[in-house]
């Protein structure tokens, strides 16, 4: 099951995380509050669904909301979901494969719209 969980950070501040069953998809940034995370969770789920797959390690680009397919440092790829600012606002863990870094854009892109919003903060108020 794909779910977005809100989690505890580091001084008082909250992520957010996008699963499937125990295995983290993507993740963001903290956030200083609460409402920062439920925010980005509604954006991603609203934009997604219609957001293009960029692969900037052939020279694509884009704009607006979009994923896109960079090269780490290390030679691995990973994939980081755009806001329509350019701000990153979830990317994943680094992939040996470059098509595994494609296959979890796919995925984050397919099942969002529909997954569940789990609170499993200490206050769980928002």
């Amino acid at each position: 099951m794909y779910r977005f969980r809100i989690k505890d950070a580091a001084g008082g501040q909250y992520r957010v995380q996008f699963t499937y069953n125990s295995e983290v998809m993507v993740w963001s940034e903290n956030y200083a509050s609460k409402t920062g995370a439920l925010n980005s969770i509604a954006s991603i789920k609203a934009n997604a669904g219609s957001a293009p797959i960029v692969d900037l390690t052939i020279g694509e680009s884009g704009s607006g909301y979009r994923f896109e397919i960079v090269q780490a440092s290390n030679g691995q790829y990973y994939t980081r979901f755009k806001a329509s600012n350019g701000e990153t606002m979830v990317h994943s863990e680094n992939y040996t494969s470059k098509q595994n870094a494609k296959n979890c854009a796919a995925s984050v892109k397919q099942n969002a719209k529909d997954a569940v919003t789990i609170d499993e903060t200490a206050s769980k108020a928002a």
